[in-house]
């Protein structure tokens, strides 16, 4: 076994679930790793008896932070930072073991981790800081509190396991709420590794716990009163649930970062060099495993047959491999797990049975290691299709689907044709269509000649209709961590004490 997990973090400490004896627990979870899957990386009890108290301890937590001075908060976090800067190869092999991203890549998730420090602190903590309006009527001057909400339980995503957690606690925390981090269960170390530098961070107790588990743990804490956030990413389907059951909890804020079906327009004046390998990493990096994985690619017809023969020759050279391979490294690592590889497949027979054409075939691949992995695909549309099932869902796999398009307003069709809303970019020369697809796309983002997967963490990250629910995370993440208290300041004088000059009172 290549890990060995500490158990749930409550009180200043671990406590490992028993797996023996008259209270052992009902559920362990093994996890293999998706890239050798004769790989066992741990073992994980699940005890649903550590709800009650990881709850307690959160919320004596949030009594004390919340009182914390705002310098003190700072220091805290930037302890954690020298932490996680020295932990930040370790963090990344497991991020890499874990869900099967290229240790190259899994390198830029555990740095941004540490980078996003310095943006917490300098760029969100300014959205909760305002200035007294003096005068804002006669002797009074006018204030605007931003107060933590209480209790935050952070329900992390697999595909990235630090950073995105990583943004919605550190936001949390510097605004002085107490945290709950639950990782999902495919990446239970890489969660307990971010959780441990915050540990040797030393925040006071309370103010950090972990939660490991499966979806019946997450389940039980969104559904306690006593907490008052919930941040989640991940699927549409489970965010839906979620808001099920928090809607009659009116103290309760609930953020979801969702899904999407991102697309792409390429118009006839586009630097194709500069598309094809901005496409190639949208549609392919992370495994097509990136809510922002770009998906359809609106293509005008008089570039289409050129582009997409070239985009199949570069799918063909994609290195696939196990992750930690640096003789090659690989582009592409394995899907998380079969159930992912089997939905994938899934897919590529749909899209057989609605009749759209195969370029390149997503099938299994062998490897000198067993694992989950496939090959990417492509595939192509003779026009939007409103009732194709493949055209409208996030498949969450290596796929692009080209549809041809002659006009602008098509392409934006085609763009605005799903569910989702999160991420989209069009590559062209033109600003004026530019400005037009800023106005008419429907989506949180939208890049010029960058594709969907650039993203800046100086920005709000974010998506509209199934995509999320208008609570951007990045720098505006902080924003969803604080309610707002108004205060008037009067000045006082002798006046104000003249009961005669109240209208109506007999006196």
């Amino acid at each position: 076994m290549k890990y060995q997990l500490k158990g749930n973090f409550f009180s200043n400490s671990y406590h490992l679930p028993p797996t023996s004896g008259p209270s052992s627990v009902d559920v362990i979870i093994d996890r293999h790793s998706p890239a050798n899957t004769e790989q066992l990386l741990w073992k994980m009890p699940v005890d649903y008896r550590h709800v009650e108290p990881v709850v307690e301890s959160a919320v004596k937590g949030f009594k004390t932070w919340r009182a914390t001075p705002l310098e003190e908060r700072i220091a805290a976090l930037k302890r954690f930072q020298e932490i996680a800067l020295s932990k930040k190869g370790e963090i990344a092999e497991a991020i890499s073991l874990e869900m099967g991203k290229p240790l190259w890549e899994a390198m830029t998730e555990a740095n941004s981790v540490v980078g996003k420090v310095d943006v917490t602190i300098n760029d969100s903590l300014k959205r909760i800081q305002a200035s007294p309006i003096k005068d804002i009527m006669p002797r009074t001057t006018g204030h605007t509190l931003f107060k933590p909400l209480g209790p935050c339980l952070v329900i992390g995503p697999f595909n990235f396991p630090c950073h995105l957690a990583n943004t919605q606690i550190l936001s949390a925390l510097l605004a002085g709420n107490s945290v709950i981090f639950k990782p999902s269960e495919k990446t239970a170390y890489s969660g307990e590794l971010l959780i441990d530098c915050m540990v040797q961070a030393g925040f006071p107790e309370g103010v950090i716990n972990l939660m490991q588990g499966d979806g019946e743990v997450a389940s039980r804490l969104v559904k306690d009163r006593r907490l008052k956030a919930v941040f989640f990413t991940g699927s549409k389907e489970v965010g839906l649930k979620i808001l099920k059951s928090t809607y009659n909890d009116l103290s309760k804020m609930v953020a979801l970062e969702l899904g999407g079906k991102n697309p792409a327009i390429v118009h006839k004046d586009a630097n194709t060099d500069l598309a094809l390998a901005e496409l190639l990493k949208g549609c392919f990096l992370t495994t097509g495993q990136r809510c922002t994985s770009t998906s359809i690619v609106a293509i005008h017809r008089s570039l289409m047959d050129e582009f997409v023969s070239k985009f199949h020759t570069y799918a063909k050279k994609i290195i696939i491999g196990h992750p930690l391979d640096n003789k090659p490294e690989p582009f592409m690592g394995p899907l998380v797990d079969q159930r992912a590889v089997d939905s994938y497949l899934l897919f590529m027979g749909m899209a057989k049975r609605e009749g759209i054409e195969e370029v390149m075939r997503g099938k299994h691949l062998n490897k000198p290691t067993p694992g989950h992995y496939v090959s990417p695909s492509i595939h192509i549309a003779k026009g939007l299709d409103k009732k194709s099932h493949f055209l409208a869902s996030e498949i969450f796999g290596p796929n692009c689907t080209f549809i041809p398009y002659d006009e602008v307003d098509e392409a934006i069709e085609i763009a605005n044709s799903t569910e989702y809303g999160l991420a989209s970019c069009v590559f062209t020369e033109d600003k004026n269509l530019y400005q037009k697809c800023l106005l008419e796309v429907d989506s949180g983002l939208l890049n010029l000649n960058r594709s969907t997967c650039g993203a800046s963490a100086k920005l709000p990250f974010g998506g509209i209709k199934n995509s999320g629910n208008y609570h951007p995370a990045a720098v505006a993440a902080i924003d969803a961590c604080v309610y707002t208290m108004t205060s008037l300041e009067v000045e006082h004088s002798s006046e104000d004490s003249d009961l005669k000059s109240i209208k109506g009172l007999d006196i």
